[in-house]
């Protein structure tokens, strides 16, 4: 049985490279001895919640603070006490810190001008970003005439328009509403995809960290819990926090009671009942573990399921909810447990499939499940 990835996976020349960083700020340790590897053109995540440290490992990368101890480099470049305006980077900050006393054109150019770029190449250069940015209209505008996607938008060509190696981005969506930021998350996707330079993208919301990136490293006290694709991590996770971090989860507590080739079973004493599921951890039988499993993962129906391979359960709708899309039920065990139940509402109807108080059976298939064994 092997282990679930816990770190970096399959990443070869590093064009990022963090090597055992810890930042101390007198007792209190905000990244404790993290090290990560980001390919060339890669768009990465650093997912977690507030004070767990991401902001500051992003902090080390832009130079505007100092590894108590580790090593970083860039481009195979040791710049680990390098100040931030001789590294190859720049940063996109959560407000965007545009000046709000110059027009769209000038903030954009701010950058070449400061470096007394000639005035024809900044121009070229800005003519380029604003149509990278789809702001050509809005050249002469000031940042008061503008909406908040479009104010993100002139950041992001003020931080590129110097084509930094890396471009750091601190929770660049934050601002927005959520329709405006999931058009946004493709735009940025487009832009990376178009230039090719590597991003790496600081973010506590979960959804955008799975939209944006083809990795994500998940975070909390200081270190990495989990590195790898977002399928990896959603599917796959490695350890209870993780699972419950990233989207919703049921888990049942209980004991190993058989080891197979590809799955485990466990006697859950809170249901009373012995559920089987992927095994990705080296596990010993009578060993304390979890199964855990989404809630789309999960069937739901009036009758008892008549395929002999699923987990099976009995119980009552203690309550639901219509999301337009899903519904979301939750539904009481015989023993007064509650699982999450999520079901696409696949057929156009007035009437509900469910009601409270319903008597169901719920399902699933032993891989759909994983145990979680720390």
């Amino acid at each position: 049985m092997r282990d679930a990835t816990t770190t970096n996976s399959d990443v070869k020349d590093a064009f990022i490279s963090i090597r055992n960083v810890t930042k101390s700020f007198g007792d209190f340790v905000a990244v404790d001895d993290v090290s990560l590897d980001i390919p060339k053109g890669e768009l990465f995540a650093i997912l977690g919640g507030s004070g767990c440290g991401k902001t500051t490992l992003l902090r080390m990368l832009a130079g505007f603070e100092s590894p108590s101890s580790g090593r970083i480099e860039i481009d195979n470049v040791d710049v680990t006490h390098q100040p931030a305006y001789e590294r190859p980077v720049n940063m996109m900050f959560q407000s965007y810190a545009v000046f709000p006393h110059m027009d769209v054109e000038k903030n954009i150019a701010y950058g070449l001008v400061k470096d007394r770029v000639s005035k024809t190449a900044i121009a070229k250069r800005v003519d380029e970003m604003l149509e990278l940015v789809q702001l050509g209209d809005f050249r002469k505008r000031m940042p008061g005439q503008l909406s908040g996607g479009q104010r993100q938008r002139v950041a992001l060509g003020r931080a590129l328009i110097k084509s930094p190696k890396v471009l750091l981005l601190d929770e660049p969506l934050a601002a927005l509403d959520k329709k405006l930021r999931e058009r946004t998350q493709f735009e940025l996707m487009n832009i990376q995809y178009e230039l090719g330079i590597t991003f790496v993208v600081v973010t506590h919301d979960q959804e955008e960290a799975m939209t944006l990136s083809s990795r994500i490293a998940v975070m909390d006290e200081g270190r990495f819990r989990q590195v790898g694709t977002p399928k990896e991590i959603y599917e796959f996770p490695s350890n209870r926090f993780v699972a419950d971090f990233i989207g919703t989860i049921n888990t049942f507590a209980g004991k190993v009671t058989d080891i197979g080739d590809d799955t485990i079973s466990v006697y859950c004493d809170e249901i009373g009942a012995s559920l089987s599921a992927l095994g990705r951890h080296p596990v010993e039988i009578g060993q304390s573990v979890d199964i855990a499993v989404r809630p789309e993962k999960i069937f739901i129906g009036k009758s008892e399921p008549e395929d002999a391979i699923h987990a099976r359960l009995k119980g009552v709708v203690d309550d639901l909810g219509y999301l337009g899309n899903r519904s979301l039920y939750h539904i009481k065990l015989e023993g007064g447990r509650i699982v999450q139940v999520s079901s696409q509402n696949r057929r156009r109807s007035a009437n509900r499939f469910l009601e409270w108080d319903d008597d169901v059976w719920i399902s699933w298939r032993p891989r759909s499940a994983v145990v979680l064994v720390d």
